[in-house]
């Protein structure tokens, strides 16, 4: 069975970053379903963190109609990331009223029994038969592939949610070294989905939730600026020059403080926390952290596709050895379909972050990655202002 799949698509996000949420970025997804058996959208298909959910659905039922029509009776399947959790919360509510076995690797759920609203994603999918898979699923006796969300629990960088699964697992007493399985991850981090999903389910989330304070924060401590942010303002005016010395101050301030923060996590048993976040520590502190998941789930040596870091790979100028996990998985990265201005340039796909990434897995042979937006230009991705 032929099977593509493609990860943090993140339709109805900030500003118009979901790429697919034009047709004409569409268009070369949709094309290449022409020969394949199954498409798997392996999680964050969804951007419920930014505001109400009707209004993510809303942008996301044009993809979902023509998905429908591409696909023309052939297999659907999503998986639930943790943008886009509450697509389970019927499913994961009822199961949890009477004795279950353990979660494993893989469940399969019927729309209906999900959610309302993979049940409404599944009638505008139509012809195409829509199913979820959680927390992921086997392509192949050798081929897993799921969000990798629980990645979170292992991480180095002290993200929001990192901190916030670091907090639970203390008052859960479950440690990030004592969780053995699907049942030990989804214990640490669903509190925390359930707890942001909540607070933008009336109104849209401020920057301290949607991404906005992170990525600021992330810049000022010198992670870097995208192309589009070079500019000193939006209007082009240049900024009075006791704003400037201000920011700078802050920003002063911000970098001498945050490794004394990080230390004090640690030491409080929240680590082990680096603060080190250069793009190759990144990559490397993802890498790692998806690794110890596979070892963690048993996977041994299988290849293992996940997204959620949207960084893509891996590629020929990779160190190749980052991508083995330490009990022998094999992962790939299958990138996403958001404009991450902060990580890209203007040349078509020399960033990994380059969004339009999809991993192609066939009946034998390694899983391959393929990028389908390098004959757009950076302009052609740059949302649209409204």
């Amino acid at each position: 069975m032929r099977t593509l799949v493609v990860s943090d698509l993140h339709l109805g996000g900030l500003s118009g970053i979901d790429v697919l949420r034009r047709p004409a970025l569409r268009e070369p997804l949709l094309a290449r379903l022409a020969d394949v058996d199954r498409l798997v959208l392996l999680g964050d298909t969804l951007e419920l963190r930014h505001g109400p959910p009707g209004e993510a659905l809303a942008a996301a039922r044009p993809f979902f109609e023509d998905l429908g029509r591409a696909l023309a009776g052939r297999e659907l399947v999503l998986c639930a990331g943790n943008h886009d959790h509450a697509l389970l919360s019927t499913w994961l509510q009822a199961r949890a009223l009477d004795p279950a076995p353990p979660l494993g690797p893989e469940q399969r759920v019927q729309p209906a029994d999900a959610s309302p609203m993979l049940a409404r994603i599944a009638d505008w999918a139509a012809p195409a038969r829509v199913q979820m898979a959680y927390p992921g699923l086997w392509l192949r006796p050798d081929v897993y592939a799921t969000h990798g969300h629980y990645l979170d629990a292992h991480l180095t960088i002290p993200t929001l949610e990192r901190l916030g699964i670091g907090l639970i697992g203390r008052l859960l007493e479950r440690p990030a070294s004592a969780l053995w399985g699907v049942p030990d991850y989804e214990a640490v981090t669903c509190p925390i989905y359930g707890w942001r999903d909540m607070m933008t389910r009336y109104f849209p989330a401020g920057p301290a939730l949607n991404g906005v304070a992170t990525v600021r924060a992330w810049r000022a401590l010198g992670g870097g600026r995208g192309v589009d942010e070079r500019q000193p303002s939006q209007n082009g005016a240049r900024p009075a020059m006791w704003r400037l010395l201000a920011a700078r101050l802050r920003v002063h301030a911000l970098k001498r403080a945050f490794p004394l923060v990080v230390s004090a996590l640690n030491r409080a048993g929240m680590g082990p926390l680096s603060a080190d976040l250069s793009r190759s520590e990144l990559r490397r502190a993802g890498l790692r952290a998806m690794g110890e998941v596979a070892a963690r789930l048993r996977l041994a040596d299988a290849h293992v596709i996940f997204g959620h870091t949207h960084r893509a790979g891996p590629f020929p100028d990779d160190l190749q050895q980052e991508w083995r996990g330490r009990a022998g998985a094999r992962l790939i990265n299958c990138g996403s379909w958001t404009y991450d201005a902060i990580f890209l340039t203007a040349k078509p796909g020399e960033s990994p972050y380059w969004p339009g990434s999809c991993v192609l897995v066939e009946d034998t042979g390694p899983p391959r990655l393929e990028r389908l937006l390098l004959d757009r230009s950076f302009a052609e991705l740059r949302p649209v202002p409204a």
